[in-house]
């Protein structure tokens, strides 16, 4: 089976869902939006679709045209039900190609915390994430498309993660990332951290405190998802 993981930034990856996939049988082959061709083959022919974060917004499309492809992409699979993983910039494209608002949000929401579950998220594969800290890392948000499940939230972004159907989730929060290799991301978003007056070494001494914990958590989050996927085949 294919994984097409399509990203933003070269850092901003699969993390510890890459050996997940792996395990479940899942061959991982990675895009790079705005400069790979994608075609309809790549997009519909996939088993499984990953599209990862990026500091851009969906709303940007007048600077970067090629995202309207994108979320016309995933609107093709999303109506046919095709297995589909949205991660803050992805879960925003998936909430816009179901036709829900994406906006900058109250602030920036940057750092280790916890989402609250709704009773439908309790009851999913976020179950794994109860009481375990995830990385937020986010300045949009989004409406809760029509049609879709409200799964969890934070105190700042009400609409943290959704499902549409059995086959497709999106995730505004990092639950793939390796808090280990968190040097990557303190270099690549080094502007974004010293203009929301944040500290690079709390946010690094916060990523390795956490980092096993959220990585077990993560793991087990996404294998139950794809153990999910398996059923509904």
């Amino acid at each position: 089976m294919k994984c097409l993981a399509l990203r933003h930034l070269a850092f901003e990856d699969l993390g510890i869902f890459d050996a997940v996939l792996k395990q479940h049988g899942y061959e991982v082959e990675y895009r790079q939006a705005g400069i790979d061709r994608m075609t309809d083959d790549d997009w519909l022919g996939s088993e499984l679709v990953v599209v990862l974060g990026g500091p851009i917004g969906v709303y940007e499309q007048a600077d970067y045209p090629w995202l309207g492809g994108e979320i016309d992409a995933v609107a093709k699979r999303l109506a046919k039900g095709l297995p589909t993983l949205g991660i803050c910039l992805g879960a925003q494209i998936m909430a816009t190609a179901l036709g829900a608002r994406v906006y900058p949000g109250k602030a920036k929401e940057i750092g280790w915390g916890v989402v609250s579950l709704s009773p439908t998220g309790a009851r999913s594969s976020l179950s794994a994430l109860q009481g375990a800290p995830v990385l937020h890392w986010h300045g949009d948000t989004f409406d809760l498309p029509a049609g879709t499940e409200w799964l969890a939230s934070t105190e700042l972004t009400p609409h943290q993660a959704f499902a549409y159907g059995r086959n497709a989730l999106a995730l505004q929060f990092h639950p793939e990332v390796d808090g280990h290799l968190i040097e990557a991301w303190l270099i690549g978003h080094s502007g974004e951290l010293q203009h929301a007056g944040l500290s690079v070494a709390e946010l690094r001494a916060a990523s390795h405190r956490f980092a096993d914990e959220a990585a077990q958590a993560g793991s087990a989050m996404l294998s139950a998802w794809l153990q999910q996927l398996e059923t509904a085949r």
